[in-house]
């Protein structure tokens, strides 16, 4: 029996040379041209600034940390996902309050996100922020999300993990909420081996999260280890950027690949009782 692997990584061909540019330049560690290259590249993609982190859980929580979250405060998460789309709330101290899905999508039902954010209302305790998860390539409703959470004034992250690439109304996956989490683990469109990357709206606040990824050194004219707020070693480094650069590069024909084979498993359970494929919502590309 041929085993058929889930999700494995696929090179482009690039990956070697940005990769080996590293090695032959000695920028190995978390600086250097990959990185810069990389997140310039993925930042015209989206229209927002990046920073390029070690894992999308890592960006989850410094998304997190960026919106204020803290101990005793509650987050909205979708039910249906990975635990790495919740993990983040409790490393900050705060409590998930998890909002199923509905059929469109299978992603975060808008009315059931509606119903929690106006009883939290009532009782004065509006959650500090809402992680919108576009589960397997396909995006949420995000016009119905942002309508609801707009009115309470709660900030939308959005966990794009699994959706690079995808659009919703002929907008970018991670263009719709304040900060956007991306992830480029080994069964991901695209991979770093390991990795993730940050976005957001606001410059101001992707350069303090990649001020807290570098263990938060503070500037300091004897280049002294001096350090007024915690930090975190989530950078990542410059050989891994470089096999993003690589990626990158075929995103869009790994999107196109990717859709076939949907394709395919939908031709080839049609009519079959008891097997239904994941719905494309109305005006969405997903991958």
């Amino acid at each position: 029996m041929k085993r058929i692997l889930l999700s494995v990584p696929h090179m482009g061909g690039a990956e070697q040379i940005y990769a080996d540019e590293a090695f032959s330049s000695n920028w190995v560690s978390t600086a250097g041209p990959n990185l810069r290259l990389f997140e310039q590249v993925f930042s015209r993609r989206l229209g927002t600034p990046c920073v390029a982190l070690s894992s999308g859980t890592a960006a989850i929580h410094l998304g997190l940390k960026l919106l204020g979250v803290g101990g005793g405060d509650e987050v909205i998460c979708s039910t249906l996902t990975f635990a790495a789309s919740a993990n983040p709330i409790r490393y900050l101290g705060a409590e998930p309050i998890f909002v199923d899905s509905e059929t469109r999508t299978w992603n975060m039902d808008p009315d059931l996100l509606g119903w929690v954010l106006r009883g939290k209302a009532r009782q004065n305790r509006l959650p500090q922020a809402v992680v919108v998860v576009h589960l397997y390539g396909q995006c949420a409703e995000m016009d119905a999300i942002l309508e609801v959470t707009s009115r309470y004034a709660v900030p939308v992250l959005e966990d794009v993990a699994e959706a690079l690439g995808a659009t919703y109304r002929g907008r970018a996956a991670g263009t719709f909420g304040e900060i956007a989490a991306f992830s480029f683990n080994g069964n991901k469109i695209i991979t770093t081996a390991g990795g993730g990357m940050l976005s957001a709206r606001d410059p101001a606040q992707v350069e303090k999260a990649r001020f807290w990824s570098t263990q938060s050194k503070d500037a300091h004219p004897r280049g002294a280890y001096e350090h007024s707020e915690i930090g975190y070693n989530y950078r990542m480094s410059n050989v891994l950027a470089g096999i993003g650069r690589g990626q990158l590069e075929v995103l869009d024909l790994r999107v196109e690949q990717r859709r076939a084979v949907a394709a395919r498993y939908d031709e080839a359970f049609e009519g079959m009782p008891g097997i239904e494929g994941m719905p494309e919502a109305a005006g969405c590309i997903s991958t």
